[in-house]
């Protein structure tokens, strides 16, 4: 008789059970894909992809205006053009300029607006940051910081470009270069370091809201007409009955802070008196306040960013 062998059925092989599986994930040095890094690591990743930062926003602001037939030019006309509409309507019709010299209030309106266009714009850029470039963020494996940060810098350069027509402006109305001018500088790099927290605070927000986009030109229009853009906001309010807060927390909105320090370098006749009192400590709070917390709070959310 012929013998069969019959070989035992192998064992059912289980899955690991669920707390396991991080201890075997760690054995063979697997590791989530997408996972937010430590916020150290996460800097180095941002300071390693700042090539691109730059030359991303470089591109961005070229592409901005290549379809118009001035091209870069829309960059100085568009500002321009809003200071004109504003000293019609307020410095002629409404009679903003009270408390400024006529030979100050141009150069004073101009500067306001191309400086509160630089918050205004970098805001604006930031709450698309993210839901306006989802292909980018859903195709390539980078810090999402790199794209609201970015977007800051594609404003700066572009208010760097608009300063020339600002100094040409200053200047025809009697303000000439001097050692005073060199503080547009640190302001200005407060201010970026500024708007950079804030468009990382709103690219966060418009990534899982959308709907931010459209709400948020009401907001800016808002804080522009309480930041002194066209007007200055002690010689207003002098005359009328509101508290004496209220003047002193308007004029220490970092919007006005930045514009008062911008105007104070540039302007002859716009001196001191027109600041508030510690107004560089004022600048430097709000800039390391907003930088400091609009970072961290993006990299918090750095591995929903792109899915859903």
């Amino acid at each position: 008789m012929s013998q069969v062998l019959h070989t035992p059925p192998p064992a059912p092989v289980h899955p690991a059970a669920e707390d396991d599986l991080p201890a075997l994930a760690a054995r063979h040095g697997l590791t989530v894909s997408g996972a937010r890094p430590t916020l150290p690591a996460y800097v180095r990743e941002l300071w390693a992809r700042r090539h691109f930062i730059l030359a991303f926003s470089r591109a961005k602001l070229t592409a901005q205006y290549s379809q118009a037939k001035l091209g870069q030019l829309w960059q100085v006309a568009t500002p321009l053009l809003n200071a004109a509409v504003y000293f019609f309507i307020f410095g002629l019709l409404l009679g903003a300029r009270r408390g400024i010299p006529s030979d100050v209030y141009v150069p004073f309106l101009v500067t306001g607006v191309f400086v509160f266009t630089f918050t205004q714009s970098s805001v604006l850029a930031g709450v698309r940051a993210i839901s306006g470039n989802l292909g980018l963020v859903r195709a390539l494996h980078f810090p999402r910081a790199s794209l609201p940060v970015s977007f800051a810098l594609q404003q700066l350069q572009q208010l760097l470009f608009s300063m020339i027509v600002l100094v040409v402006v200053v200047m025809a109305f009697g303000s000439m270069p001097a050692l005073s001018w060199l503080l547009v500088v640190p302001a200005l790099l407060l201010q970026f370091v500024f708007n950079t927290g804030l468009a990382l605070i709103f690219a966060r927000l418009g990534s899982s809201t959308p709907d931010l986009a459209q709400l948020m030109p009401f907001v800016l229009r808002t804080w522009m007409y309480a930041s002194g853009v066209m007007f200055s906001i002690p010689a207003m309010l002098a005359d009328k009955d509101v508290p004496h807060w209220l003047a002193d927390v308007l004029q220490w909105n970092p919007a006005a802070v930045y514009m008062d320090l911008v105007r104070f370098a540039l302007i002859d006749g716009y001196g001191s008196s027109y600041l508030p009192a510690h107004v560089w400590a004022f600048a430097l709070g709000w800039a390391l306040l907003a930088g400091v917390i609009g970072f961290i709070y993006f990299w918090k959310a750095e591995e929903t960013y792109g899915r859903g």
